[in-house]
């Protein structure tokens, strides 16, 4: 089959469709941890239990975005897309329907399986409806949709919530399914490979499992420390299957990561900086909360209204460094981003007892506009090297990349705080959310000391590679100089 030229005027149509994919994912992910406490109710289960039916579907949709990214490339985009909104949509109203905690966990895992299946192909599909020119600010649009889900999620699931039952929450996605498949069928550019490609079962396979026990070590080493033998376990488990994983990867014709892509410097170190920024950022999502409630001790209305404010800037600031990063280059505007979120780190360190609430807007602004001018022109430099026929790889390994990202915040952020506090707390205090309001406001200005560094390295990172950028512009002249 020959792939019809791609018709850019339909662009903002198929804007507006990841747009409707986008909030299936961010308004179910945002608005689900508040029914946890009537979940507990309701089925008469403890916490230990009902945190699976967020688990499940986190776990699911980071193992399997990478398999149907590739998918998307082997078979098209536009079919998987929309495949998604079908199998998300069904989960949902499963999951609504649910006479138990299993069925429900259950569901969440079909509903997550078609949530990966539109989220891994979003950028990938922006990236092919928008002409290069415009490929910034196609990507920072979609950050600022993602961003607005995420500000939607809490406060529709709270009224859901408060007026309605637990169970409208899955129900909700039924309007949007009923959106966002026939605006895709309509308007999403049915570009597909030619010739047949054989998918690497055997790479994806191997992949999934890599992925899901290092995920499922860092909530287990969360709850119970990492040097429990189970965590170690999956640790290891998570290891070996990456070794394996990479060694069929370089001898598979066709493979779910084509490792070829990271012998460009500039795409394997903005994979990097990605997954830094995540880093950083999500670790300060996890600090936040603890201050606010425990040093500052707002109500939990108060808390959802004020950690607002990073999604907000983000998504403010996203669409126009897009803009920006077609105009003048990306490079400005990712040392930009990086330069801000280092600057709202640096004043997050300087949290105190007395932080007014305009003092700590002021400290978190820097971090959510930071990310916002950062991740629009780094998205679009990782799509931008990446060849037509990967680009659906490409979109669902940011996605990786991000769900990775958060992991390790979690996990090496939250680590070094519970140390610090329990530190300065002294003996007698093993949770560091039950110590002295002395010890927490220390325990978290080193812990934002600590995100802090990330950013510097993430800076020297991109400093080197415009170096070598430069390096290599003038070597150019030089050599050809000499050949002739």
């Amino acid at each position: 089959m020959t792939t019809p030229p791609i018709d850019y005027s339909r662009k903002w149509y198929v804007m507006a469709a990841m747009g409707v994919g986008s909030l299936l994912e961010t308004i179910d992910s945002s608005s689900i941890t508040l029914a946890l406490p009537t979940l507990v109710d309701t089925f008469r289960i403890d916490f230990a239990l009902v945190q699976w039916v967020v688990l499940a579907s986190v776990l699911t949709q980071s193992a399997l975005m990478l398999v149907m990214g590739r998918l998307g490339d082997t078979l098209g985009k536009k079919r998987i897309f929309v495949a998604g909104f079908v199998v998300a949509g069904i989960g949902a109203v499963c999951a609504g329907l649910s006479p138990t905690i299993s069925w429900l966990i259950a569901f969440r895992v079909v509903q997550a399986v078609g949530i990966a299946m539109s989220m891994a192909l979003m950028m990938g599909i922006a990236t092919e409806a928008f002409p290069p020119s415009e490929r910034g600010k196609a990507l920072g649009v979609i950050g600022a949709l993602v961003s607005l889900g995420i500000i939607i999620g809490p406060l529709l699931g709270g009224y859901i919530l408060d007026y309605f039952s637990w169970r409208w929450l899955f129900f909700i996605n039924i309007p949007i399914v009923l959106l966002g498949i026939p605006l895709s069928l309509r308007y999403l550019p049915d570009v597909r490979p030619g010739g047949r490609q054989p998918f690497d079962y055997a790479g994806a396979a191997l992949f999934f499992v890599a992925l899901f026990a290092l995920l499922l070590s860092t909530t287990y080493g969360q709850q119970d420390g990492y040097g429990q033998p189970l965590v170690l376990l999956l640790l290891g488990l998570s290891a070996l299957f990456f070794t394996l994983f990479v060694l069929v990867e370089r001898r598979h014709s066709h493979p779910v990561v084509d490792l070829r892509l990271f012998r460009m410097r500039r795409f394997s170190v903005n994979v990097v900086l990605r997954f830094i920024s995540f880093v950083v950022y999500t670790g300060a999502g996890l600090l936040l909360p603890f201050f606010l409630k425990n040093v500052l001790h707002y109500a939990p209305g108060e808390m959802g209204l004020i950690l607002t404010a990073m999604p907000l800037f983000f998504g403010l600031t996203a669409p126009f460094a897009g803009t920006l990063a077609d105009r003048f280059g990306t490079r400005p505007l990712a040392v930009t981003g990086l330069v801000l979120l280092l600057i709202g780190c640096v004043a997050l360190s300087t949290l105190n007892a007395e932080t007014t609430t305009l003092g700590l807007l002021a400290r978190m602004i820097p971090l959510g506009a930071g990310l916002g001018v950062f991740q629009s022109p780094n998205n679009s430099v990782i799509m931008g090297a990446t060849p037509p026929e990967r680009l659906g790889m490409t979109s669902s390994l940011t996605s990786v990349v991000r769900t990775v990202g958060r992991s390790t915040g979690i996990a090496i952020i939250g680590a070094f705080w519970v140390s610090q506090v329990l530190f300065h707390a002294g003996a007698g205090f093993l949770d560091a959310t039950r110590t002295p309001v002395a010890a927490q406001v220390a325990g978290t200005r080193q812990a934002f000391w600590l995100a802090a560094g990330f950013v510097v390295l993430a800076l020297l990172l991109s400093g080197w590679d415009w170096l070598r950028e430069r390096q290599e512009l003038q070597g150019r002249p030089l050599a050809a100089q000499s050949r002739g």
